[in-house]
């Protein structure tokens, strides 16, 4: 209730400080010839610029998510660039707290798919003391890798369900499972039953991802979608640290573990029940045909004064966008094979830099620099949320492959730092140094721009007739690497050593360096078919 009283004076210093300078220079322009200007009546001139912001607004192309750079196409022409100033007061945007509440209910699957990837972390101990499977670290692995495993099966069928049941159902279908596998993880008596519930858990984890990247970019007005798209990196990062604050515990209360499962049922069951009040994707309605409840749902997301511009992009952008037209072939050695290409081994690099084997096993390492376990933990949690934060902020300053390129070449650097606490080279206090300094900028590198990037990065570049289903591809590469890594971390460690693994996240982390540079385009300030032009620039654009 605050921010409508804070806006109403903002608009109208807005509309006397901007709007009337802004009618002088268009008064004043010689148009439509520097003759007959003069003599034009200053209303005349309005109808006619009024006219053709119309006309270009109706024939203009998808805006992507953002971008402050983002220009009217009639004040190009007129030569009058909307300045920061202007965008800070949102001229000619819609309400966007309209659809915030919209978007933090989506952010409740990043928050527990943040806080189940962590809730092994302080308890991975406890529950193989309990379970009888303590100093098996083939054993410990699969209880952290069998949910990955579950999220590989969730993932691959993710952009189906999305276009099968739409984006809201998709929520409060994962949301089952969740709740299920959590509390059947909480009640195991045994390594089988722990791993079942796990598996559980994972194939909801696998869905929720790509689904919450595409409600939030689908609902979000354009000029915040960066802003609302980096919300799931943040929500991820408050459910590690509700995992590990939550774990401290484990060690001291006996069966603590349990209860670190049982609370993850409670922001499940509320992602289904406030799901029930959220609007479905006017996308998604659209291919459906359902193109009335598309524009009902435009009114609660965007206000009523623009829906009908929003219907006509939409209209536009979406034609022929049937899900069923959709075959496996484009995307893997069709005309659509590069982008996909391109968002896979974005999201394979993102894991094999080391990333989760850092939030899965950093107590492990702490452990062994002799850092207590909880400030480690708490401390990885902190500097990946602050992280966050400066890559939410930067995101449409600096641009995506900025971000990109800064980050992998910062977490390079890091597990140097690792590699070199690991080796012979230093000892005593610099081992501790370098090895906690080394993980905590490692995370500060990854949160500013290897984690929440690829996530907005994929929605941008995939068409949208594809979208759903390619990020579906690209997921479940993600989660075979992350399988991989999770279950052969701890085993690689005790066979390799420090040195040699984090000197291989590090080369994984140059490579990714190298792939960014040469492959993703920047995307900042550009429409989405701008877009693909760039990436499939012999192909036929279907918008």
């Amino acid at each position: 209730m605050i921010v409508p009283l804070l806006t109403d004076p903002l608009s109208l210093f807005f509309h006397i400080g901007v709007c009337l300078p802004i009618l002088h220079r268009l008064c004043r322009r010689n148009s439509p010839t520097a003759s007959t200007s003069r003599f034009l009546h200053p209303g005349s001139l309005l109808h006619l610029n009024m006219r053709g912001r119309q006309r270009d607004h109706i024939h203009s192309t998808y805006k992507r998510a953002s971008s402050k750079e983002r220009l009217n196409a009639q004040d190009i022409e007129d030569g009058l660039e909307e300045t920061p100033h202007d965008f800070a007061k949102g001229s000619g945007n819609p309400p966007w707290l309209r659809s915030l509440p919209h978007v933090i209910v989506a952010a409740l699957s990043s928050f527990l798919f943040g806080y189940h990837l962590g809730v092994v972390n302080d308890t991975l101990e406890s529950i193989s003391l309990d379970l009888n499977f303590h100093g098996d670290t083939m054993a410990e692995g699969l209880v952290v890798s069998t949910c990955l495993g579950g999220a590989f099966v969730g993932s691959t069928v993710s952009g189906w369900i999305a276009d099968g049941i739409g984006r809201r159902r998709s929520f409060q279908m994962c949301a089952i499972p969740m709740i299920i596998g959590a509390s059947v993880s909480a009640t195991a008596d045994g390594l089988g039953g722990m791993l079942f519930g796990r598996f559980l858990v994972g194939t909801a984890m696998g869905v929720c991802p790509p689904v919450a990247a595409l409600y939030i970019t689908e609902v979000s007005p354009a000029f915040v979608r960066g802003t609302y798209g980096s919300f799931t990196q943040i929500a991820t990062c408050l459910g590690l640290i509700a995992s590990f604050f939550i774990g401290i515990p484990a060690k001291d209360v006996p069966r603590w573990w349990r209860v670190c499962f049982w609370v993850s049922t409670v922001p499940a069951a509320l992602l289904a029940l406030l799901m029930e009040f959220c609007a479905e994707s006017p996308h998604w309605l659209m291919k459906r045909g359902r193109s009335a409840e598309a524009e009902a749902e435009f009114g609660r997301l965007l206000g009523g004064l623009h829906v009908k511009s929003s219907m006509a992009e939409l209209s536009k952008t979406d034609r022929g966008d049937e899900v069923e037209l959709v075959k496996l072939s484009e995307l893997f050695y069709g005309r659509h094979f590069r982008v996909v290409f391109i968002g896979s081994a974005l999201l394979a690099l993102q894991q094999l830099s080391g990333i989760n084997a850092v939030f899965y096993f950093s107590s492990t390492v702490f452990k062994s620099a002799g850092v207590p376990s909880d400030v480690a933990n708490m401390s990885v949690g902190v500097v990946n949320l602050s992280g966050s934060i400066i890559a939410m902020i930067l995101m449409d300053k600096l641009g995506r492959k900025g971000l990109l390129l800064g980050s992998f070449m910062g977490m390079a650097m890091s597990m140097g730092m690792q590699a070199v606490a690991g080796s012979s080279l230093v000892s005593g206090s610099s081992v501790v140094l370098l090895s906690v300094g080394g993980v905590l900028l490692f995370v500060l590198s990854f949160a500013m721009g290897v984690g929440p990037v690829p996530g907005l990065l994929l929605s941008e570049i995939f068409p949208s007739r594809i979208r759903a289903k390619a990020m579906a591809i690209c997921m479940a590469v993600h989660w075979v690497i992350n399988f991989f890594v999770g279950l052969l971390f701890l085993r690689m460690l005790e066979k390799l050593g420090p040195l040699i693994l984090y000197t291989a996240f590090a080369s994984f982390c140059l490579v990714g360096f190298l792939f960014v540079r040469k492959n993703v385009v920047e995307t900042k300030g550009k429409t989405l078919q701008e877009i693909e032009m760039a990436l499939l620039p012999s192909a036929e654009l279907i918008y």
